[in-house]
Protein backbone atom coordinates (compact mmCIF):
# COMPACT_ATOMS: atom_id res chain seq x y z
CA UNK A 1 0.00 0.00 0.00
CA UNK A 2 1.51 3.24 -0.56
CA UNK A 3 -0.40 6.31 0.26
CA UNK A 4 1.24 9.90 -0.99
CA UNK A 5 0.35 13.50 0.30
CA UNK A 6 -0.19 16.42 -1.68
CA UNK A 7 -0.57 19.67 -0.82
CA UNK A 8 -2.65 22.18 -2.83
CA UNK A 9 -2.70 26.14 -3.64
CA UNK A 10 -5.78 26.85 -1.73
CA UNK A 11 -3.98 26.42 1.54
CA UNK A 12 -1.94 29.25 0.09
CA UNK A 13 -5.28 31.04 -0.60
CA UNK A 14 -5.07 30.37 -4.34
CA UNK A 15 -8.56 29.24 -5.20
CA UNK A 16 -11.83 30.63 -6.76
CA UNK A 17 -12.57 33.40 -4.34
CA UNK A 18 -10.10 36.76 -4.02
CA UNK A 19 -8.92 37.81 -0.56
CA UNK A 20 -11.46 41.13 0.84
CA UNK A 21 -8.00 42.61 1.56
CA UNK A 22 -6.83 43.93 -1.52
CA UNK A 23 -3.32 44.74 -0.06
CA UNK A 24 -2.82 40.86 -0.68
CA UNK A 25 -0.59 40.04 -2.99
CA UNK A 26 -0.97 35.52 -3.77
CA UNK A 27 2.15 33.41 -4.37
CA UNK A 28 2.61 32.50 -7.80
CA UNK A 29 3.06 28.85 -8.71
CA UNK A 30 6.83 28.34 -8.33
CA UNK A 31 6.96 30.12 -4.92
CA UNK A 32 4.13 27.49 -3.90
CA UNK A 33 5.83 24.37 -5.54
CA UNK A 34 9.09 25.55 -3.89
CA UNK A 35 7.17 25.87 -0.05
CA UNK A 36 5.68 21.93 -1.19
CA UNK A 37 9.29 20.41 -2.27
CA UNK A 38 11.06 21.75 0.89
CA UNK A 39 8.64 20.53 3.29
CA UNK A 40 8.69 17.13 1.93
CA UNK A 41 5.53 16.88 -0.36
CA UNK A 42 5.23 14.58 -3.47
CA UNK A 43 2.36 16.05 -5.29
CA UNK A 44 0.38 19.16 -5.78
CA UNK A 45 -3.51 19.63 -6.44
CA UNK A 46 -4.08 21.57 -10.04
CA UNK A 47 -5.57 24.83 -8.47
CA UNK A 48 -7.50 27.25 -11.13
CA UNK A 49 -7.03 25.76 -14.24
CA UNK A 50 -3.73 26.41 -16.05
CA UNK A 51 -1.99 28.44 -12.60
CA UNK A 52 0.57 25.65 -13.03
CA UNK A 53 1.35 26.57 -16.23
CA UNK A 54 0.13 24.44 -19.60
CA UNK A 55 1.89 21.95 -21.65
CA UNK A 56 5.59 21.55 -21.70
CA UNK A 57 5.73 24.26 -19.09
CA UNK A 58 3.47 22.49 -16.67
CA UNK A 59 5.73 19.52 -17.18
CA UNK A 60 8.80 20.96 -16.31
CA UNK A 61 7.89 22.81 -13.65
CA UNK A 62 6.06 19.85 -11.87
CA UNK A 63 9.51 17.88 -12.79
CA UNK A 64 11.99 20.53 -11.56
CA UNK A 65 10.17 20.52 -8.04
CA UNK A 66 10.17 16.54 -7.89
CA UNK A 67 6.38 16.66 -7.81
CA UNK A 68 3.28 15.38 -9.81
CA UNK A 69 -0.20 16.47 -10.34
CA UNK A 70 -2.31 14.69 -7.79
CA UNK A 71 -6.02 15.89 -9.08
CA UNK A 72 -7.71 19.22 -9.98
CA UNK A 73 -11.30 20.64 -9.21
CA UNK A 74 -14.00 20.72 -12.13
CA UNK A 75 -17.46 21.80 -11.17
CA UNK A 76 -20.61 21.54 -13.56
CA UNK A 77 -23.92 21.92 -12.68
CA UNK A 78 -24.98 18.38 -11.99
CA UNK A 79 -28.58 19.45 -10.96
CA UNK A 80 -29.45 21.30 -14.21
CA UNK A 81 -29.73 19.91 -17.70
CA UNK A 82 -29.47 23.04 -19.72
CA UNK A 83 -26.39 24.56 -17.70
CA UNK A 84 -24.77 20.88 -17.50
CA UNK A 85 -25.01 20.72 -21.32
CA UNK A 86 -23.29 24.04 -21.61
CA UNK A 87 -20.76 23.81 -19.19
CA UNK A 88 -19.23 20.10 -20.69
CA UNK A 89 -16.76 22.60 -23.05
CA UNK A 90 -14.92 23.69 -19.69
CA UNK A 91 -14.76 19.71 -18.63
CA UNK A 92 -12.97 19.14 -21.93
CA UNK A 93 -10.58 22.19 -21.15
CA UNK A 94 -9.47 20.65 -18.07
CA UNK A 95 -8.72 16.98 -19.05
CA UNK A 96 -6.58 18.98 -21.22
CA UNK A 97 -4.75 20.14 -18.79
CA UNK A 98 -4.55 16.51 -17.30
CA UNK A 99 -3.73 15.29 -20.49
CA UNK A 100 -1.18 17.94 -20.44
CA UNK A 101 0.61 16.66 -17.15
CA UNK A 102 1.53 13.54 -17.53
CA UNK A 103 4.66 12.19 -19.05
CA UNK A 104 6.77 8.83 -18.88
CA UNK A 105 7.87 9.94 -15.19
CA UNK A 106 3.90 9.98 -14.29
CA UNK A 107 4.03 7.45 -11.55
CA UNK A 108 -0.01 8.02 -10.67
CA UNK A 109 -2.21 9.24 -13.30
CA UNK A 110 -4.29 12.48 -11.50
CA UNK A 111 -7.56 12.06 -10.46
CA UNK A 112 -9.93 14.89 -12.19
CA UNK A 113 -12.53 15.81 -9.28
CA UNK A 114 -15.55 16.42 -9.99
CA UNK A 115 -18.07 18.01 -8.26
CA UNK A 116 -21.63 20.19 -8.12
CA UNK A 117 -22.09 23.76 -7.91
CA UNK A 118 -25.43 23.57 -6.61
CA UNK A 119 -27.49 26.96 -7.36
CA UNK A 120 -28.14 30.20 -5.60
CA UNK A 121 -30.16 28.72 -2.93
CA UNK A 122 -27.96 26.18 -1.63
CA UNK A 123 -24.87 28.30 -1.75
CA UNK A 124 -26.08 30.77 0.48
CA UNK A 125 -26.58 27.72 3.02
CA UNK A 126 -23.58 25.90 4.12
CA UNK A 127 -25.33 22.40 5.79
CA UNK A 128 -28.42 22.17 3.65
CA UNK A 129 -31.24 21.95 5.69
CA UNK A 130 -34.77 21.03 5.27
CA UNK A 131 -36.35 21.37 2.13
CA UNK A 132 -32.79 22.90 0.29
CA UNK A 133 -32.03 18.68 -1.15
CA UNK A 134 -33.00 17.63 -4.91
CA UNK A 135 -36.27 15.52 -4.93
CA UNK A 136 -36.76 11.81 -6.85
CA UNK A 137 -36.54 14.01 -10.21
CA UNK A 138 -33.59 16.05 -9.54
CA UNK A 139 -31.75 12.92 -8.36
CA UNK A 140 -32.45 11.13 -11.86
CA UNK A 141 -31.39 14.04 -13.39
CA UNK A 142 -27.87 14.66 -11.14
CA UNK A 143 -27.26 10.97 -11.37
CA UNK A 144 -27.64 11.00 -15.36
CA UNK A 145 -25.70 14.36 -15.68
CA UNK A 146 -22.78 12.42 -13.67
CA UNK A 147 -22.71 9.38 -15.79
CA UNK A 148 -22.38 11.50 -18.69
CA UNK A 149 -19.20 13.61 -17.27
CA UNK A 150 -17.37 10.74 -15.33
CA UNK A 151 -17.93 8.63 -19.17
CA UNK A 152 -16.19 11.65 -21.04
CA UNK A 153 -13.25 11.34 -18.18
CA UNK A 154 -12.85 8.04 -18.82
CA UNK A 155 -12.76 8.36 -22.45
CA UNK A 156 -9.45 10.61 -22.09
CA UNK A 157 -7.90 7.85 -19.70
CA UNK A 158 -8.29 9.06 -16.36
CA UNK A 159 -10.91 7.99 -13.77
CA UNK A 160 -12.77 10.50 -11.98
CA UNK A 161 -13.55 10.99 -8.42
CA UNK A 162 -16.76 13.07 -7.17
CA UNK A 163 -16.22 15.82 -3.94
CA UNK A 164 -18.92 15.92 -1.88
CA UNK A 165 -18.97 20.10 -1.03
CA UNK A 166 -20.10 22.07 1.43
CA UNK A 167 -23.39 24.62 -0.58
CA UNK A 168 -23.78 21.75 -3.19
CA UNK A 169 -26.48 19.18 -3.79
CA UNK A 170 -23.91 16.25 -2.41
CA UNK A 171 -23.38 17.61 0.87
CA UNK A 172 -25.17 15.57 3.92
CA UNK A 173 -25.24 12.03 5.24
CA UNK A 174 -28.32 11.05 3.47
CA UNK A 175 -27.55 13.10 0.25
CA UNK A 176 -23.72 10.90 0.34
CA UNK A 177 -25.29 8.02 0.44
CA UNK A 178 -27.84 8.78 -2.36
CA UNK A 179 -24.77 10.13 -4.65
CA UNK A 180 -23.41 6.18 -3.90
CA UNK A 181 -26.76 4.48 -4.71
CA UNK A 182 -27.30 6.34 -7.99
CA UNK A 183 -23.71 6.24 -9.44
CA UNK A 184 -20.38 4.20 -9.75
CA UNK A 185 -18.10 7.28 -9.51
CA UNK A 186 -15.60 6.92 -6.62
CA UNK A 187 -15.76 9.17 -4.20
CA UNK A 188 -13.31 12.45 -2.55
CA UNK A 189 -13.24 11.81 1.21
CA UNK A 190 -12.68 15.37 2.23
CA UNK A 191 -12.81 15.67 6.21
CA UNK A 192 -13.82 19.32 6.93
CA UNK A 193 -16.63 19.28 4.32
CA UNK A 194 -18.09 16.65 5.83
CA UNK A 195 -18.25 17.84 9.40
CA UNK A 196 -19.98 20.84 7.80
CA UNK A 197 -22.79 19.06 6.36
CA UNK A 198 -23.05 17.33 9.86
CA UNK A 199 -21.05 14.05 9.29
CA UNK A 200 -18.37 12.95 11.76
CA UNK A 201 -15.22 12.10 9.40
CA UNK A 202 -14.59 8.69 10.95
CA UNK A 203 -17.83 7.72 10.64
CA UNK A 204 -18.12 8.20 7.07
CA UNK A 205 -14.77 6.86 6.32
CA UNK A 206 -16.41 3.60 7.69
CA UNK A 207 -19.64 4.07 5.87
CA UNK A 208 -18.24 4.96 2.36
CA UNK A 209 -14.41 3.61 2.03
CA UNK A 210 -15.45 1.36 -0.30
CA UNK A 211 -16.35 4.07 -2.98
CA UNK A 212 -13.51 6.60 -1.71
CA UNK A 213 -10.61 6.90 -4.33
CA UNK A 214 -9.24 10.26 -3.34
CA UNK A 215 -8.62 12.13 -0.04
CA UNK A 216 -8.59 15.51 0.87
CA UNK A 217 -7.82 16.32 4.52
CA UNK A 218 -8.25 19.44 7.07
CA UNK A 219 -8.22 19.95 10.48
CA UNK A 220 -11.44 21.81 11.60
CA UNK A 221 -11.79 24.15 15.27
CA UNK A 222 -15.69 22.93 15.50
CA UNK A 223 -16.47 25.77 17.61
CA UNK A 224 -15.79 28.39 14.96
CA UNK A 225 -17.58 26.20 12.38
CA UNK A 226 -20.27 25.31 14.26
CA UNK A 227 -20.60 28.93 15.04
CA UNK A 228 -20.44 30.38 11.65
CA UNK A 229 -23.12 27.96 10.24
CA UNK A 230 -25.37 28.29 13.49
CA UNK A 231 -26.16 31.85 12.36
CA UNK A 232 -26.15 30.82 8.52
CA UNK A 233 -23.13 32.72 7.57
CA UNK A 234 -21.34 32.12 4.33
CA UNK A 235 -18.95 29.87 2.77
CA UNK A 236 -16.82 33.08 2.76
CA UNK A 237 -17.34 33.25 6.02
CA UNK A 238 -16.31 29.43 6.83
CA UNK A 239 -13.10 30.42 4.94
CA UNK A 240 -11.52 33.43 6.08
CA UNK A 241 -12.67 33.07 9.95
CA UNK A 242 -10.05 30.89 10.61
CA UNK A 243 -12.20 27.18 10.61
CA UNK A 244 -9.54 25.21 8.98
CA UNK A 245 -6.03 24.85 11.13
CA UNK A 246 -2.88 23.25 11.10
CA UNK A 247 -3.84 19.39 11.59
CA UNK A 248 -3.73 18.54 15.15
CA UNK A 249 -4.80 22.18 15.60
CA UNK A 250 -8.32 21.41 15.51
CA UNK A 251 -10.81 18.95 16.50
CA UNK A 252 -10.30 16.35 13.85
CA UNK A 253 -8.84 13.15 15.30
CA UNK A 254 -6.11 12.59 13.22
CA UNK A 255 -4.00 9.57 14.39
CA UNK A 256 -7.69 7.80 14.31
CA UNK A 257 -8.26 8.85 10.27
CA UNK A 258 -5.07 7.93 9.39
CA UNK A 259 -5.38 5.11 11.00
CA UNK A 260 -8.68 3.99 9.64
CA UNK A 261 -7.63 4.93 5.91
CA UNK A 262 -4.69 2.79 6.41
CA UNK A 263 -6.54 -0.36 7.96
CA UNK A 264 -9.04 -0.33 4.90
CA UNK A 265 -6.34 -0.57 2.39
CA UNK A 266 -6.74 2.76 0.53
CA UNK A 267 -3.71 3.69 -1.62
CA UNK A 268 -3.56 6.83 -3.40
CA UNK A 269 -3.04 10.69 -2.59
CA UNK A 270 -3.99 12.34 0.33
CA UNK A 271 -4.31 15.49 -0.24
CA UNK A 272 -3.46 18.31 2.43
CA UNK A 273 -5.86 21.44 2.41
CA UNK A 274 -5.81 23.83 4.79
CA UNK A 275 -8.42 26.40 3.30
CA UNK A 276 -7.17 30.15 4.08
CA UNK A 277 -7.94 33.79 2.86
CA UNK A 278 -5.01 35.32 3.55
CA UNK A 279 -4.99 38.98 4.36
CA UNK A 280 -1.97 41.87 4.79
CA UNK A 281 -1.26 41.51 8.21
CA UNK A 282 -0.66 37.30 7.99
CA UNK A 283 2.71 36.49 9.57
CA UNK A 284 5.05 36.30 6.05
CA UNK A 285 6.24 32.67 8.02
CA UNK A 286 3.03 31.26 8.47
CA UNK A 287 2.23 29.72 5.09
CA UNK A 288 5.34 27.54 5.03
CA UNK A 289 5.82 26.57 9.07
CA UNK A 290 1.55 25.82 8.50
CA UNK A 291 2.77 23.22 5.58
CA UNK A 292 5.57 21.89 7.59
CA UNK A 293 3.48 21.23 10.68
CA UNK A 294 0.76 19.71 8.18
CA UNK A 295 3.50 17.33 7.02
CA UNK A 296 5.13 16.07 9.61
CA UNK A 297 2.01 15.63 11.51
CA UNK A 298 1.14 12.39 8.90
CA UNK A 299 4.76 11.62 8.69
CA UNK A 300 4.05 8.25 10.81
CA UNK A 301 1.41 7.07 8.20
CA UNK A 302 3.54 8.09 5.35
Amino acid sequence: MTLRIAGAPVSFGVFELSPADAAVQLPGPDEILDVLERTGYSGVDMGPLGFLGRGAQLRARLSSHSLELAGGWVSLPFSDDAAFAASLGELDAALDFFDESVDENTTLRPLPTLADTGDELRRAHPGGGEGLSLDAHGWDRFAANVATAAARVRDRGFEPTFHHHACTYVETGQEIDEFVARTDVGMTFDSGHLLIGGVDPLVGWKRWSSRINHVHIKDVRTDVLREIVGRNGSMYEVWSGGTFVPLGEGDLDVPAIMDAIVESGYSGWIVVEQDVIPRSDDDPGRVERDHAVNREALRPWA
